[in-house]
């Protein structure tokens, strides 16, 4: 069990699920864990802590989150299990029922847990519920690098959208930014790290500076101007806040690559509509040619909701055929939950399960021939690849500036790892999800 004296040589696990703004900021709590003296475990050790950051975006993450405590719970029952993240935030008193659980905290106390686990002990490790403030105002910045190249850098978090099918409001509060000062200083350190890459991660990124005067244009054009990184790329951003100004600026900065990971939901302007969304299909297709016109090579990721109440048949097949019709590179499918407390719930017209996993299916047939066009396009020309450090027996790997992930096989990685180096594209394998490549000498 932790020594109640002091934190000093004790080691911890950090588990994340979830989207990257989860991963920063675990990144961000390990940081502080290690200035109290609490080290990350290493391979072969049990851990005397445990951080779950926790996701909740559907009810599938609910259970994964669950199963995953209960798992750590049984390995490790002298841990210290803390549970943090946006399911901790929505249902901190389901987590709390669940044995071995030692601290629950919601995205509000995320980044002050170790004072927490320091009124735990003095509590004698009775169990510590701290429950969620429903008014998430502060802004924290963190910046995680994980095992890879890139970074991840939280330049906004909450939402003011509302959209029906969503809790984030709920889980992340009211959108709220950094300042363009704190953001570049913090990439400004990343870039002294040695840090080539940096992704631009938030909740609704293209919301920053709401209501401070900044916008998140100022933003990547002050970004542009660090010195030492040499990639940037723009984690999911809403269309309507995707101005024609930034897609402009992405095809001609120095830095910003082309990619774009772009949020539909649906097909169907009938479904967008009971979505809340703030666009419709003609504004998506105009944001997918602007980039397209300006940037023919650019990867766009779409993300997409399959079986929303209110999707008929009917709207599905449009949802279908407006996907299919868009130059898109790849699709990331979710297959719709009903989640508590949305308003989506009041809408009529349920899609069965089984209907759901048949709609899912075909879209993800129409993502894996897309990713396998967009990818054998490439073949036999040469791009600019950041290779990241292999793992002991495995290939060397990286990403293109259009995030094609790209093996390579080099008889002395360390020497170019976390640099970018010109690869030809031979080979496109497992249905585009990699090329093969040959560094150009």
């Amino acid at each position: 069990m932790i020594d109640k004296e002091t934190f000093n040589n004790r080691t911890a696990l950090f588990h994340t699920f979830g989207c990257k703004l989860n991963f920063s900021e675990t990144s961000t709590i390990a940081k502080l864990f290690a200035e109290k003296g609490i080290r990350r475990v290493s391979t072969g050790e049990t851990p005397d802590i445990i951080v779950v950051n926790t996701c909740s975006v559907t009810e599938v993450a609910d259970k994964k989150c669950r199963q995953q405590i209960r798992s750590f719970a049984k390995k490790y029952p002298e841990a210290a299990i803390i549970v943090t993240g946006c399911y901790a935030q929505l249902k901190s008193e389901e987590i709390a029922a669940i044995k071995g659980v030692a601290i629950v905290a919601g995205n509000d106390k995320k980044l002050v847990l170790t004072k927490f686990l320091d009124e735990w002990l003095e509590q004698k490790e009775t169990q510590t519920h701290i429950t969620p403030s429903r008014e998430l105002r502060e802004f924290s910045p963190s910046c995680s690098r994980g095992d890879r190249t890139r970074y991840f850098l939280k330049v906004q978090d909450g939402c003011d959208y509302w959209c029906t099918y969503c809790t984030i409001p709920m889980a992340r509060g009211r959108s709220r930014s950094g300042s363009i000062e704190q953001i570049v200083s913090q990439a400004q350190q990343v870039a002294a790290e040695g840090g080539k890459e940096i992704v631009i991660t938030g909740v609704n990124i293209g919301d920053f500076g709401k209501g401070t005067g900044e916008t998140f244009y100022d933003l990547i054009r002050a970004l542009d101007e660090v010195e030492g990184i040499e990639r940037y790329r723009i984690s999911s951003i809403e269309p309507n806040l995707l101005t024609d100004e930034i897609i402009e600026f992405v095809a001609h900065s120095k830095r910003f690559m082309p990619h774009f990971h772009i949020p539909l939901q649906s097909g169907s302007d009938t479904v967008l509509k009971l979505m809340h969304r703030h666009y419709d299909t003609a504004l998506f297709r105009h944001k997918i040619e602007a980039i397209k016109t300006v940037m023919p090579h650019a990867f766009i990721g779409v993300d997409l909701i399959v079986g929303a109440r209110g999707e008929t048949e009917e709207e599905f097949e449009k949802s279908r055929a407006f996907v299919e019709s868009l130059p898109i590179s790849r699709l990331h499918v979710f297959t719709y939950s009903e989640r508590p407390g949305t308003k989506a719930l009041n809408i009529e017209h349920v899609v069965s399960p089984e209907e759901k996993h048949r709609r899912t299916r075909i879209m993800l047939g129409i993502s894996e021939a897309k990713l396998l066009a967009f990818s054998r396009q490439f073949e036999r020309t040469v791009r600019p690849v950041l290779l990241e450090h292999s793992r002991k027996g495995r290939p060397m790997n990286g990403f293109t500036d259009n995030y094609l992930k790209v093996v390579i096989t080099a008889s002395d990685s360390s020497a170019i790892d976390n640099h970018i180096v010109s690869v030809r594209l031979s080979e496109t394998l497992a249905g585009g999800e990699e090329m093969k490549g040959e560094i150009v000498k």
